[in-house]
């Protein structure tokens, strides 16, 4: 059920993103957008999580918890709109989800064997391939006199991204190994489980939005901003529900299976329309190396293949 749940995940976080891209299109900003779908991702969260639940209890450390992991994601969304406006929305896509390689690396040497995460040749094989076929869609990219600035902000994007992955699984962590040492926090399994993490999340990134756009645009949203943001919100909100769904049932054969599924589908899916409705030249090779370096990166293979 793991799977499956993360392949709908997928598919809305891809509408989300092309929600985005409609609002830019339209002559709006990515300040609004951002601004409108968080805080649509903020109300969603609520109602899947504490109100679907019933479950109100409150937790101050976890709160603290979840504004320090919606700072950083909302800086990643503010660099992943700047990124938006000057270079290929594809790859651009396509470049954040890659990011998905790194965080098994990254907890690997913070955490290691004994909270069940282990670097192996494989992992490094495939963040070389994802890194060679980024590089080579970038060097055909369209838009190339923007292309630094592009990649500046892709980069940036790419970097939060990876770090509010291993934020979301560093809390993970917490559930499954309450109180134990090692973890730099320690937290009780009550507030571990605390329904108000998420939501935390996306109310500090709305309200870092609400105030970036009120100091830069001066203005109120137009009509394809607001509307795209209301259904990107949803979208976006309705993705990171079936996202956490999915980490919470998958069995262990498909633990290591679901995040590359995730972003091998949300690639796929936003290369896709960008060829088809912007007849966006993409380049599906190099798209491949980085799906494959994916799959190779980040799948348990003594366990597949046992």
């Amino acid at each position: 059920m793991g799977i499956q749940l993360m392949i709908f995940a997928s598919l809305f976080i891809a509408a989300s993103n092309y929600c985005m891209r409609r609002s830019i299109d339209s002559g709006g900003s990515s300040k609004a957008f951002l601004m409108i779908q968080l805080t649509l991702v903020f109300l969603v969260a609520v109602l899947l999580n504490p109100v679907r639940t019933g479950d109100y209890a409150w937790s101050n450390c976890m709160a603290i918890f979840g504004i320090a992991g919606g700072l950083i994601l909302a800086v990643m969304m503010i660099c992943l709109g700047k990124a938006l406006e000057n270079g290929p929305p594809g790859l651009t896509f396509a470049a954040l989800n890659a990011s998905t390689v790194m965080p098994m690396i990254l907890m690997a040497i913070l955490f290691g064997s004994p909270f069940g995460y282990v670097y192996t040749l494989s992992h490094g094989l495939g963040s070389l391939m994802v890194v060679l076929g980024l590089f080579w869609a970038a060097w055909g990219a369209r838009g190339s006199e923007k292309k630094m600035q592009w990649a500046a902000f892709a980069t940036a994007a790419f970097i939060l991204h990876v770090l509010f992955l291993v934020f979301m699984q560093w809390r993970a962590l917490f559930i499954n190994f309450p109180e134990e040492n090692g973890l730099f926090l320690s937290f009780s399994l009550e507030d571990a489980k605390s329904q108000w993490f998420m939501p935390m999340i996306f109310l500090v990134c709305a309200l870092v939005q609400i105030i970036v756009y009120a100091t830069t645009q001066k203005r109120l949203p137009n009509r394809s901003e607001t509307f795209y943001g209301i259904l990107g919100g949803i979208s976006n909100g309705v993705g990171t529900f079936f996202m956490i769904w999915s980490t919470e049932v998958s069995t262990p054969l498909e633990h290591g299976m679901i995040f590359p599924i995730f972003a091998v589908t949300v690639i796929l899916c936003c290369n896709a329309w960008g060829q088809w409705l912007y007849k966006e030249k993409v380049n599906w090779p190099a798209n491949v190396c980085s799906l494959f370096g994916i799959l190779v990166g980040t799948l348990n293979w003594k366990v597949l293949l046992s």
